[in-house]
């Protein structure tokens, strides 16, 4: 994905190994969908390492010098290139767990709204006699 218009994937490593059959899929995508996928992308660095005895992988560099590894083995052509697309669409952040459902600067006054206040109404009424009957239009 482009920041402020500029991709974030600088280099993409194609690892392979030309003897095993867990790297069957990517031969075939470095034969017949990476060229195009070079002239599609012509930002991008895009190289292949052979190493053997290995399962391949694909490796992107992004600018903030972060790097994110997929493993590819024994997928088809098709998929490896959705693994490429997804790479090259990332931003290259790491994935962090929000505390809350939503961010803000300018949180509400009223406060959240909570389970709680409905579950202590009921108590409030069981223990007063009274019933809880929700209201239906």
């Amino acid at each position: 994905m482009a920041l402020r218009g500029v991709w974030q994937l600088q280099k993409l490593v194609v690892s392979y190994c030309d003897w095993g059959g867990s790297s069957r899929g990517i031969r075939a995508f470095m034969e017949s969908q990476l060229p195009t996928f070079k002239e599609k992308n012509p930002q991008l660095e895009v190289v292949t390492e052979l190493i053997r005895g290995q399962h391949p992988h694909l490796k992107g560099f992004y600018k903030n010098r972060n790097e994110r590894v997929i493993c590819v083995k024994n997928l088809t052509p098709e998929d490896i290139l959705l693994h490429a697309t997804r790479l090259r669409n990332a931003l290259g952040r790491k994935v962090v767990k929000l505390k809350t459902r939503h961010v803000t600067n300018h949180p509400s006054v009223q406060g959240s709204s909570k389970e709680e206040t409905s579950i202590k109404r009921k108590t409030n009424l069981k223990q007063r006699g009274e019933t809880y009957e929700k209201k239906t239009n």
